[in-house]
């Protein structure tokens, strides 16, 4: 089984050419500024267009205004773009609408009941992802890259009417298993190949796409 790779927080030339080498399939930019990994759309713009055709360029956002949906469409070399806050299937709609590109929707789960909601954007989405839940005492937390997991076993078997990416404190020590696991067959990862909050580290990135391989 073939299993893709997301490196996700890119926001510097390094880290893009590590995951453009180590050979990810999906990289990814961080458009929510209380995130270390936070990008500008002019940052954007400069990284994206050294992506090569075989490699997919998304945008993160979180509950994005119109003028922010605009300003992502403008950033060139972005194919998708990934909402990870609380988007209503509606609003959903009108943000693909609006920005003419694929959409990637995150869904929180931390038990097996959350994956229900999944089912109100099969129509309006084109890729999902599963994501660790944070925890409401949880201090500081972002709407993603907290290097939490979830129990992977409540993906196992089940069948969606979409393709769907693994996500949630995944790193090369626990990859494989959260595979095996899961069944996924595209994984992302931000925190689990970062020297420190915000700064890929070449060697992780390389080293978990090769575990993942």
């Amino acid at each position: 089984m073939s299993v893709d790779v997301k490196i996700c927080g890119i926001n510097d030339q390094e880290g893009l050419e590590a995951a453009i080498e180590a050979g990810a399939r999906y990289v990814g930019f961080v458009f929510y500024g209380p995130s270390p990994r936070h990008v500008t759309y002019y940052e954007a713009t400069k990284l994206t267009k050294m992506l090569p055709e075989n490699i997919v360029g998304v945008g993160l956002a979180v509950d994005p205004d119109d003028v922010a949906i605009d300003n992502i469409r403008g950033v060139e070399g972005l194919s998708m773009l990934q909402l990870h806050g609380s988007e209503a299937p509606e609003r959903v709609k009108l943000i693909k609408e609006r920005l003419g590109k694929k959409i990637i929707k995150a869904i929180k789960v931390s038990k097996a009941g959350h994956l229900k909601s999944a089912e109100a954007y099969y129509h309006v989405s084109d890729m999902l992802l599963f994501d660790a839940k944070v925890p409401s005492k949880m201090k500081n937390a972002l709407p993603g890259g907290n290097a939490l997991s979830f129990d992977w076993t409540i993906l196992a078997g089940r069948n969606w009417a979409l393709p769907w990416m693994l996500s949630g404190g995944l790193n090369k020590e626990n990859a494989c298993d959260a595979i095996q696991i899961s069944g996924a067959q595209a994984v992302d990862v931000s925190s689990g190949v970062e020297r420190f909050p915000g700064i890929k580290e070449r060697s992780k990135i390389f080293e978990f796409i090769e575990t993942v391989r």
